[in-house]
């Protein structure tokens, strides 16, 4: 029996707009979504994935992510799940997220999403500030971001993560803290609280804002920090707070090198199988991928990860959490013997990390270097 968990990712390309800083596989919409048809793609794409290599364990988790997934209608995402339930089993307490923009045409599917099984809400907040979400590109302002959680929680959500950005465009400390209490006052159940960083082949990597300087963009994330420990919010992942027992679980198995497919134009998916680790990408544009979606015409990438890679590819996830990872795991999940890395000693002797009762994980040190720690391991 495969001792790892597996997950699904599903990727919905397409945006009302693409906003200048971001740089994941999103397409802004012209025209007419066709929304039947890539659900059809998604279905052929999923058969062509398992009908390569069976599987037998069941998903603990689904992310529906993008682009924009709530444009996407109620009865699409419901007949995507009902067709995976058919061919893959769900674990009892199954995590099915879905990311969401707070606008008021998408808010109004948040029920049926409940009704079609999804029991996560991601949704995209960025900022509570007016001029910055202007500045951000983004289409929603500040009142439709608390009109559409109280709509989530009015549909049934009971675990609702928000995405709040700072460093933002001449942000100040102050400025940063009220948005940061604005989305506190919610009571989400998680928080993904990352800085702005300005991307290659991004309209902010070409043509730049003027940002926080690194003093100020740390003094931001100190006093973000700080907040949400006082508001029982604890930092499990870099840029990741959640109350008790509500971290993500599909974003803990990236992390934790689990297994997962990855289906819809660009996905990236992961399944390990006689002893081998396997990555595959899908093509990146939605016209290319629904073409070819079911055979292998619509692969980017398909390769077996080299054994040297191994110990790197596990590493730059799992030490992104703060309780780091067990060494159990580690030689399961990627067929290596932990006692034998000789960075491993290295990274131990420089302070970076520290072993204990079986687990491994970065020291304050190793948390501020983590580039730095990652390195020795390539």
């Amino acid at each position: 029996m495969n001792a790892i968990d597996l997950a699904l990712y599903l990727h919905f390309p397409w945006c009302v707009q693409k906003c200048p800083y971001c740089d994941f596989n999103s397409h802004a919409l012209r025209g007419e979504m066709p929304e039947e048809a890539y659900v059809d793609a998604l279905l052929r794409d999923l058969d062509f994935e398992l009908r390569d290599a069976a599987e037998g364990r069941p998903l603990r988790s689904i992310f529906m992510g993008g682009g924009t997934p709530s444009l996407f209608s109620d009865r699409a995402i419901g007949r995507v799940l009902d067709a995976v339930r058919r061919r893959l089993a769900f674990a009892p307490d199954i995590e099915i997220t879905l990311e969401a923009n707070p606008g008021t045409a998408e808010a109004a599917h948040f029920a049926g999403y409940v009704a079609a099984g999804v029991n996560r809400l991601s949704i995209g907040v960025q900022s509570l500030d007016n001029a910055q979400l202007k500045k951000l590109g983004r289409i929603h302002d500040r009142d439709e971001v608390f009109h559409a959680y109280d709509m989530a929680r009015t549909a049934g959500f009971t675990n609702i993560n928000l995405d709040l950005m700072f460093a933002l465009p001449q942000q100040t400390l102050a400025e940063a803290e009220a948005d940061l209490r604005g989305a506190l006052a919610l009571a989400p159940e998680h928080l993904s609280y990352y800085q702005l960083t300005l991307e290659p082949n991004t309209e902010f990597g070409v043509r730049p804002p003027v940002l926080p300087d690194d003093e100020l963009a740390w003094d931001i994330q100190e006093r973000g920090q700080s907040l949400l420990a006082a508001n029982g919010y604890a930092q499990y992942e870099v840029s990741a707070y959640a109350r008790p027992g509500r971290p993500a679980r599909h974003n803990l198995n990236y992390w934790q090198f689990g297994d997962y497919l990855g289906i819809g134009a660009g996905a990236h998916g992961k399944r390990t199988a006689d002893g081998t680790v396997r990555r595959r990408a899908r093509s990146k544009h939605p016209r290319a991928y629904l073409e070819h979606a079911g055979t292998a015409k619509a692969l980017q990438e398909d390769r077996e990860i080299a054994r040297n890679e191994l110990p790197f590819e596990f590493l730059m996830n799992a030490l992104r959490l703060n309780t780091g990872f067990a060494i159990r795991d580690y030689n399961v999940r990627t067929g290596l013997d932990w006692s034998q890395l000789t960075a491993a000693k290295l990274a131990r002797e420089r302070g970076l990390i520290v072993e204990q009762d079986g687990q491994v994980r970065p020291t304050g040190l190793g948390h501020r270097h983590l580039n730095g720690l990652l390195t020795l391991f390539l």
